[in-house]
């Protein structure tokens, strides 16, 4: 009897984790979903590391359910970066939904390359919070240096996966499939979390109105720079972003300028 509850003592210790227990010293910020909070370690999106979003195609919710979270993120005057989406995020419905648009910049970038060379100095500057990209191209090499550049930048990093991946090994802690319902609803399913455990079948009620258009995003104007090596150390500000690449600036929104970036960057 004594050695059983020796051992009870010893499982209660808040140094030793249980393979069928949620890790909960995470770092996390609200999903803006209780039913998602309950099942994510920390009760959230974790602030530091990146989460795949596996989808069937664009525009199915993938941003509407990150709309709490990256609001609270630009109300923390932390940037919100999008790197080369496939489609223009439309500017008045994620105003509606609290995000500050100063806040919030759109990457346009051509290579794969160039691609990566943009996420990985946004999620390492230490100045965004949330940095949304797309996983064409990228493997598990790319996906682990993805997510020790969030952990350095305690950034958080949302990949979006169009492909029916589900089974593949992947460097990424966190991992769910998004596919729209009827109405302004979503079917989520967590397929990989820290802690472990069966996966998690949740319906989601999102607000109306997708912040996608269907338009492809229009080819970046003016002439862009030179994009560094993607294996060499580079500045990693939101300004070297910003003049390195191409930043969109929807006439119909306002964004930050590049001397505002520069600012920013080093306040």
């Amino acid at each position: 009897m004594e050695l059983l509850k020796d051992f009870q003592a010893l499982l209660a210790h808040p140094g030793i984790w249980r393979g069928d227990a949620l890790a909960q010293e995470v770092a996390s910020i609200s999903t803006g979903f209780a039913e998602l909070d309950a099942q994510l370690p920390g009760q959230g999106w974790a602030r530091a590391g990146l989460t795949e979003i596996q989808v069937p195609r664009e525009g199915a919710g993938e941003l509407s359910v990150l709309l709490p979270a990256l609001a609270q993120v630009s109300r923390e005057h932390r940037w919100v970066v999008c790197v080369a989406p496939p489609y223009l995020p439309y500017a008045p419905a994620l105003g509606q939904a609290g995000i500050d648009l100063s806040r919030y910049m759109v990457v346009k970038v051509q290579s794969l390359e160039s691609r990566l060379w943009a996420i990985e100095q946004a999620l390492r500057s230490g100045a965004c919070g949330a940095v949304l990209f797309w996983s064409k191209g990228l493997d598990e090499r790319h996906l682990r240096r993805l997510q020790l550049a969030a952990i350095e930048g305690d950034a958080m990093g949302f990949c979006f996966d169009h492909t029916p991946q589900a089974q593949r090994s992947s460097p990424v802690p966190l991992r769910l499939s998004l596919r729209p319902s009827q109405g302004a609803q979503v079917h989520v399913e967590i397929l990989k979390r820290r802690g472990g455990g069966t996966p998690v079948r949740l319906q989601l009620s999102l607000p109306r109105g997708n912040p996608v258009l269907s338009t492809p995003l229009p080819p970046a104007r003016g002439r862009v720079g030179r994009i560094p090596a993607w294996t060499s150390a580079t500045n990693s500000s939101p300004a070297a972003i910003h003049n390195t690449a191409v930043a969109i600036r929807p006439s119909h929104w306002k964004t930050a300028q590049a001397s505002t970036l520069r600012s920013h960057a080093r306040g």
